[in-house]
């Protein structure tokens, strides 16, 4: 039975184990935790720098009082800072980070690199002491992929952490709305200081590894040195952009309702308070809504009053939509060059604090109808994506040598190994790697699977595969050894001919380090009975 605890004993806090996302955004950074045997992620509040619930704002202050050097976050904001034009504040800093620090781009004292190693250092700091981080997912937008990439492997070094992985926002993003690998997806995003807009191509699709973030750590060795010739992110098609946020809607608001006011921290405060409640779907067009600002100069509290139409022709008088038709007419212009058009995409994603605005979510379904327009958390999507793409699953081995399977290449008319998984890849797999094979005689009454093992002989390159260094793939002449066990083969149910597709297989490795096979006949629908095939080495 349990034991009674003595007086004055602490109550025991339960420890959970699990996975910590940290999204760094221009004006918000979120933050998310999900435990290892949890189903849903949370954000977690960090006082005193969250402003919200999972969300810090992206702001770092050089204080002059040397015992606490830098205010963070929301601290920057409480303390009446943000709108100071002063040398000593950083914000708007990410878009910089790994640009060449001989360039001139900020005003502020601290450099971009700084300020978001200070923010990030900081929030792990701040963490709740009930979680054990025992891996560390973080995003990095995909044009500045590698320099973001080597910051973040230099700052995140000092961390005590087993993994540390990253992903592309776009891909983050995307995977989170439920779309699937290889998809093309537009991917509209309206933050506090800028709107962006990018045409990109995720990873995977037929007979390709899924999307998964790529590790920088691995059970606590460092990666980086070993993976810089291959960039595991999302293929930008188009990609358009300008400095022009929810922020600076704000300060159209109060100028609009003040023409005379400075737009102090606390009018833009209030104006995005009102921005956002006129927002909500519930709230009628001409439904008029009050939000108070205490004037800094008087201490006088200040009403401002809007309703929606007022704030849509208010936005449309400042070339609200015109600015965001010409950004998605140069990004569909960008796709044109790579062969893809609206007809080419899957699907739309708006994130962003802005992307809630109702104008602005009718403007995008007209514009790109008659597209999908998916569902995503504004704010939080990419930081849930990239959970969702750092596997929680412990890593059991790696693979010390590939397994390739030799099959019909329709295109090239001869037979080709086509590589299942490579020497270095992580078992159990994730996600099976789907293959369609096809007849390659006339009159073909079964498709035997030919297995084989790549020399290691020779020259190799260290690439990613599921976020794992592993050695490159070798080339369909080079040598190859049968793998061990008898020759499996599926029988099909009528004759086959030349170059048309039978099977959709797909091949898995367990927990027990078996290659397994499933599947099912494309011509007939008939389920292929799960066989392994050996015991990987």
């Amino acid at each position: 039975m349990d034991l009674p605890s003595k007086v004055g004993d602490k109550p025991q806090v339960s420890i959970r184990k699990g996975t910590l996302a940290i999204d760094l955004g221009n004006t918000t950074t979120v933050v998310a935790f999900q435990g290892e045997v949890d189903l849903i992620p949370e954000l977690l509040d960090l006082p005193p720098i969250t402003r919200f619930t999972g969300e810090v704002p992206s702001l770092v202050w050089q204080s002059d009082n040397q015992d606490s050097r830098f205010l963070v976050g929301n601290q920057v904001i409480q303390a009446g800072l943000l709108d100071q034009n002063d040398p000593r504040l950083s914000s708007d800093f990410k878009r910089w980070i790994g640009a060449n620090n001989e360039i001139k781009i900020t005003q502020s004292h601290i450099s971009p690199n700084k300020a978001g190693e200070v923010l990030l250092l900081e929030i792990w700091k701040r963490l709740p002491k009930q979680i054990n981080v025992c891996r560390l997912v973080l995003t990095a937008p995909v044009e500045s992929y590698k320099a973001y990439r080597s910051w973040l492997y230099e700052v995140c070094n000092v961390l005590p952490v087993e993994e540390i992985a990253l992903i592309d926002e776009p891909t983050a993003a995307a995977i989170g709305t439920g779309l699937n690998p290889g998809a093309k997806v537009l991917v509209i995003d309206l933050g506090g200081s800028t709107i962006d807009i990018s045409l990109v191509a995720l990873e995977g699709g037929e007979g390709k590894a899924n999307p998964i973030a790529q590790l920088l750590r691995f059970r606590g060795q460092d990666l980086e040195q070993i993976s810089q010739q291959v960039l595991r992110c999302a293929k930008v098609l188009g990609k358009a952009g300008i400095q022009l946020g929810g922020r600076d809607l704000d300060r159209w608001i109060v100028n609009h309702l003040f023409p005379k006011t400075l737009p102090s921290e606390a009018f833009l405060n209030a104006a995005e308070r009102l921005k956002c409640r006129l927002s909500d779907e519930s709230i009628s067009d001409t439904q008029t809504l009050l939000e108070i600002a205490n004037d800094p100069e008087t201490q006088e509290g200040k009403p401002l009053r809007l309703c929606r139409n007022e704030l849509n022709k208010l936005l449309i008088e400042r070339g609200f939509l015109d600015t965001l038709s010409e950004l998605l007419k140069q990004t569909l212009a960008g796709g044109r060059k790579h062969g893809s058009d609206l007809n080419d995409i899957q699907g739309v994603i708006a994130i962003g604090g802005g992307s809630k605005i109702p104008l602005f979510r009718n403007w995008l379904k007209e514009q790109t109808k008659p597209l999908p327009l998916l569902n995503a958390p504004p704010v939080e999507a990419v930081a849930l994506g990239a959970l969702s793409l750092t596997p929680g699953v412990i890593v059991k081995d790696v693979l010390n040598h590939g397994i390739s399977l030799r099959c019909w290449d329709k295109r090239g008319q001869e037979h080709i190994w086509h590589p299942l998984f490579v020497a270095g890849q992580p078992w159990p797999t994730s996600s099976p790697l789907e293959l369609v094979l096809a007849a390659s005689n006339k009159n073909q009454l079964e498709i035997e699977l030919f297995l084989g093992e790549p020399q290691t002989e020779g020259s190799h390159e260290v690439i990613y595969i599921d976020g794992i260094p592993t050695v490159k793939t070798l080339k369909a002449n080079q040598n190859l050894q049968p793998w061990g066990g008898p020759t499996i083969s599926i029988p099909l149910n009528t004759p086959a001919q030349p170059g048309e597709d039978c099977l959709r297989v797909q091949f898995n490795i367990n927990q027990e380090g078996n290659l397994q096979i499933e599947g099912k006949d494309l011509r007939t629908g008939d389920a292929i009975k799960p066989q392994i095939l050996g015991l990987i080495r």
